[in-house]
């Protein structure tokens, strides 16, 4: 199998060197392709030193969508591409050999992940990882919709693995999207018959501990992506059951007895909740407080911010 770890880096000296490492010490032979959005740190002296060829963009060209399917089309001889973000790295040495494991059926287009709390993680990032990557394995079908809903397309590019033949089949990443190109395209390739799975034996270090603000302006951004792409909620259903079922478990992981993290927490949904209905009304607002709302602010810049939605199914 030709396996192939496509990585976009930006600024990311002070965690890219523990990816790599991690990545060293991998059981799976694969290659390391890296592109880079045009970083003033010492990023690309690090890729230089541990990678030696790499491409470069400048950062207001990146896409996250865009970006990786041009690093897709740029090596189209693999079978298979990991994807990860700078600010993961790999817990065990046989990751990668596990996510690709359930490639032995022939019909898995994807595979998600499983993400721990960084170290340094706060509490409610902890939840977060604890909520969204459970220990199990599962491969799901698009019958599974009914059990799973929104959840049954739910994939992360920070740890991922995608099927080259798959992701051709259903039109690779897009470009359209201000993110969650990645369950773009899992809910394309479930559409199209294939079958997405989740490896919750292949293991990497990914959180995040965002502020209230962050909170807001990432969930704003979901809005967005929801509202532009309507298919997603009819064929999956709406986030309202799941967002229930996180507020529950997150009261009881955090509990009265730490009330500061609780108080913190009931601020960042309800900013969650703001950020999220602002977003799936965005076509009301004007783009300069769109961009001052969102977190992937060069979207609004680019040629996609008005219009660009693909909403056509790609049959397998």
């Amino acid at each position: 199998m030709r396996i192939a770890c496509i990585i976009p880096t930006y600024n990311g000296e002070a965690q890219l060197l523990r990816l790599l490492d991690s990545l060293s010490l991998q059981s799976t032979i694969l290659d390391i392709l890296i592109v880079d959005s045009g970083s003033t740190d010492g990023t690309q002296e690090i890729l230089k030193a541990r990678v030696g060829s790499f491409k470069i963009i400048a950062s207001s060209e990146f896409n996250h969508g865009g970006t990786r399917q041009f690093m897709v089309e740029q090596h189209p001889y693999y079978d298979f591409f990991v994807f990860m973000t700078q600010d993961a790295y790999l817990v065990e040495s046989d990751s990668i050999a596990r996510i690709i494991e359930p490639f032995q059926d022939p019909e898995v287009g994807a595979i998600c992940g499983r993400q721990l709390p960084h170290i340094d993680a706060t509490p409610i990032a902890q939840h977060a990882r604890i909520f969204n990557y459970p220990e199990e394995v599962q491969v799901k079908t698009v019958d599974d919709i009914r059990r799973f809903g929104i959840k049954t397309a739910f994939m992360s590019n920070s740890f991922s693995a995608y099927r080259a033949l798959a992701l051709q089949a259903v039109g690779g990443f897009p470009k359209h999207v201000i993110f969650a190109e990645d369950m773009y395209v899992a809910a394309k390739m479930l559409l199209a018959g294939w079958k997405v799975a989740y490896a919750g034996n292949a293991i990497c270090s990914h959180s995040h501990n965002y502020t209230i603000r962050q909170e807001f302006m990432r969930y704003f951004d979901m809005g967005v992506f929801h509202a532009r792409e309507p298919w997603i909620r009819h064929y999956f259903g709406d986030t309202g059951d799941e967002g229930l079922r996180f507020l529950k478990s997150e009261f009881n992981f955090l509990g009265l007895r730490r009330l500061n993290w609780l108080i913190s927490a009931s601020l960042r949904n309800a900013a969650k909740f703001l950020g999220y209905k602002l977003g799936t009304n965005e076509a009301k607002l004007p783009v300069g407080l769109k961009r001052k709302f969102g977190m992937h602010k060069l979207f609004w810049d680019g040629p996609y911010s008005v219009t660009g939605h693909n909403n056509s199914i790609n049959k397998k």
